[in-house]
């Protein structure tokens, strides 16, 4: 197979208008937030945990804490990075379909963001806490208008944005780092996890963890509403490396995945490597600031690694996966929930970083094989196909016009 054969579907597997590096991405993507995630489960139990802040304070002291830091460096905010950019990358795809078919945009990509919305909600209060979908539903809103305007209006949003979120998380960065430094002792034992929290997750029953996350909604949506103007431009991003071909098996194409990995990784893994400096005061700017550099550089790897066929089984699952992304992110939450939370095995609190890496890893299987098996008989995965069809019900003949 050519090399831009490998870049658009897997081999014996032709996809019509599908582009396997993006299915790969997403696959990756999928995996890398959990990731991230799998340390939120695993130590949700532990009232005094300082996982992410304070996780870099004495990396060298433990193989837990050693292990949790060097995951957290190469996770953290990554691949919620990359998931974002190729969200963007996604709408541009839906928003070039839709003009070549004619119907509406804004309309038909209004009802999607909300669908989206309420898909998060619900996400949110049953399942998981951290839920990234209400957020990237309000971005969605605002792209879907500035994403039919030209280079340049879009161009202009784009780094007014990500203006705007250098100055929020830079300021927050700022405020935190004074903290840390004013009083480390208190900020070495700065906790995200409260003592109610570490009970209901402990001890409670599943409804007792659904009306938990909602009487705290306010703290647990904090980081989404945050996070906004970055998603935004990290959604405009995707949609600018669409247009410009990055992700075309062509000699541009390659080119720009080429300048990806080269400046993603150069400046991408210095600045992530912070993570390691005592103190913690590197944690919000890693995921706020640095990690989507990064998340460029990991993008242009995949890439390379694809078009030079390296491991294909493993970009084929990852390709599966990113087929089935959405119902993969709901699953893989559900599943690690029934590993760590009082409803299930309770393993939350009790496990270290070998045990919760372990989890992640078996998790990460399961999904690939789950993925595997529907996707020999389906051509998207479970939620996607009702999403798609409640999506189209309104602009279906006879319906709402």
């Amino acid at each position: 197979m050519s090399r831009a054969a490998t870049m658009q579907a897997p081999a014996g597997r032709p996809d019509q208008g599908r582009i396997h590096l993006l299915d790969a991405l997403r696959g990756l993507a999928i995996f890398g937030t959990l990731g991230t995630n799998i340390w939120l489960f695993a130590a949700v139990g532990d009232a005094g945990s300082s996982t992410f802040f304070g996780g870099g304070l004495r990396w060298w002291a433990s193989l837990d804490g050693f292990l949790t830091t060097l995951t957290l460096a190469v996770t953290n905010g990554k691949f919620l990075g990359l998931l974002t950019i190729l969200f963007g990358v996604g709408l541009e795809i839906q928003y070039q379909s839709t003009r070549r078919r004619g119907p509406p945009w804004l309309r038909r990509y209004l009802w999607r963001t909300t669908l989206l919305f309420f898909e998060g909600f619900l996400h949110y209060v049953l399942v998981f806490e951290f839920d990234i979908l209400m957020g990237y539903a309000v971005a969605a809103f605002v792209v879907a208008f500035l994403v039919g305007r030209s280079g340049k209006i879009v161009r202009r949003a784009m780094w007014i944005s990500g203006g705007l979120h250098l100055l929020l998380a830079g300021g927050l960065s700022a405020l935190v780092g004074a903290v840390a430094l004013l009083d480390p002792q208190a900020f070495a034992s700065t906790s995200i996890f409260s003592d109610e929290a570490a009970r209901v997750y402990t001890s409670g029953s599943w409804w007792d963890q659904v009306l938990y996350r909602l009487d705290n909604m306010p703290t647990y949506r904090a980081e989404p509403v945050f996070i906004i103007p970055m998603n935004v431009f990290l959604f405009l991003l995707g949609v600018r490396l669409m247009r410009s071909g990055a992700f075309s098996p062509d000699a541009d194409g390659r080119r720009i995945r080429e300048k990806m990995l080269r400046w993603g990784l150069l400046l991408g893994i210095p600045l992530n490597l912070l993570y390691f400096v005592p103190g913690g005061i590197s944690e919000l700017p890693i995921r706020y600031l640095f990690a989507p550099i990064l998340s460029l550089g990991y993008a242009g790897l995949v890439a390379l690694a694809t078009e030079r066929s390296v491991l294909p089984w493993l970009s084929d699952r990852l390709s599966e996966v990113g087929k089935a992304a959405l119902s993969c992110y709901v699953v893989q939450n559900v599943l690690a929930s029934a590993v760590f939370y009082g409803w299930g095995l309770g393993l939350t609190g009790k496990v270290g970083a070998p045990g919760a890496l372990a989890v992640w890893f078996a998790i990460c299987a399961v999904l690939a094989l789950l993925a595997n098996l529907w996707l020999r008989r389906f051509p998207s995965g479970p939620l996607e196909m009702a999403w798609r069809k409640l999506a189209e019900a309104p602009f279906a003949r006879g319906g709402t016009k």
